[in-house]
Order: C-alpha cells, then sequence, then structure tokens
C-alpha cells in the first residue's frame, strides 16, 4: 500500500431518490430515477429503480428526497441505509 491510500476509507455507493413508502418499521422504499440512453434508439429513457433502505430513527416521510449509502446486507431485501434527508416533502394541503 501507499502512503497515499493507507489512511483513505473505502468510498461507498450513495444515490438520491425518493421516498414512496414509509409503512415499514425501521424501512423506507426509496426510488431512485435515473437517464439512461437507450442501446438501438439513442433516445433517453427515463428509468426508475426501488430500493429497501434502513431508517433507524424513522426520520424519512413519503415525498422527501434522500441519499441512501450501500452498506451490509441487514435483510432479505435491504442493502441500504439512510444517510440523510435532503428535502422535506410540501406540507398537505
Amino acid at each position: 500500500m501507499t502512503p497515499e491510500t493507507q489512511n483513505t476509507a473505502r468510498a461507498r455507493q450513495e444515490l438520491i431518490g425518493k421516498v414512496t413508502s414509509a409503512k415499514m418499521q425501521k424501512t423506507i422504499v426509496v426510488e431512485v430515477t435515473r437517464l439512461v440512453q437507450h442501446t438501438k434508439y439513442r433516445r433517453v429513457v427515463r428509468i426508475s429503480k426501488k430500493f429497501y433502505a434502513h431508517d433507524e430513527q424513522r426520520e424519512a416521510r413519503p415525498g422527501d428526497t434522500v441519499r441512501i449509502i450501500a452498506s451490509r446486507p441487514l435483510s432479505r431485501l435491504k442493502r441500504w441505509r439512510l444517510a440523510e434527508v435532503l428535502t422535506r416533502r410540501a406540507a398537505a394541503e
């Protein structure tokens, strides 16, 4: 190991998405949307995928924009944990 890489921590994968469900105990469902170019037609297509994330303090609510970080497997579906809530959803009318 070189001195430059010796003390650096491994960077974890991060994603930003919108909370679609917070009905489970300490678990949220985050929908991450990204733009991908179609391989054949070369058109930009919007693709979304849902991730289950661990929310220990139960601070995220549906509609919030959050940052999630990859972690060790916490259950059959949970491989992510909540890092922070970036923006809250607008107040209910």
